[in-house]
């Protein structure tokens, strides 16, 4: 959806978690898994994708101290996007993951419901980010490295919300599996 840079940034990352996933099996506790991933994508992912992923995973993670019933990975996902939000300094509708991200958040709310299943919830949630990241297309990009692009010249969704989505809906396959 962009340069290619993007991707090729998620694509290592991508590879990173497979070669620590097949080395050693991953910390059970959800808020330790989480930090160890923070820790991962800021080491292996690198640029501001990489921060941004970390900053996001290590509020996650602390929200989770207190235990991992569904509600709280709501109050999680919010705990993350709030850490984005405030370092990296976009909100939503500024044409970044953080359209997918605070999509997937407010149907991730539906978790807070009594009676509520994870799997069909992550499912709306996935379909919430990957509307949201196609909406970018006609964003105007008030942050974030399209900023700096005449938005005459952007013609496809933002190359980090369309990744978002894809990695939204890996977890959702992951999970099924």
């Amino acid at each position: 959806a962009g340069d290619g840079d993007c991707g090729h940034t998620h694509a290592r990352a991508a590879r990173a978690i497979q070669e620590w996933v097949s080395t050693q099996p991953p910390p059970a506790p959800p808020a330790r898994l989480l930090s160890a991933l923070a820790d991962l994508l800021l080491e292996k992912m690198g640029g501001s994708s990489g921060v941004l992923y970390g900053l996001f995973l290590t509020a996650a993670a602390r929200s989770l101290l207190g235990g991992a019933d569904l509600p709280a990975w709501a109050d999680a996902v919010d705990a993350g996007i709030e850490a984005v939000q405030r370092y990296g300094g976009a909100a939503p509708g500024d044409r970044t993951m953080l359209d997918p991200l605070s999509a997937a958040g407010r149907t991730l709310h539906a978790l807070r419901s009594p009676g509520a299943e994870l799997l069909p919830v992550l499912a709306a949630a996935v379909q919430s980010a990957e509307a949201a990241a196609e909406a970018t297309r006609t964003m105007e990009a008030g942050a974030g490295r399209a900023s700096y692009i005449s938005s005459a010249q952007l013609l496809r969704p933002d190359p980090g919300a369309v990744a978002v989505a894809a990695v939204l809906g890996a977890v959702l396959e992951g999970l099924r599996g």
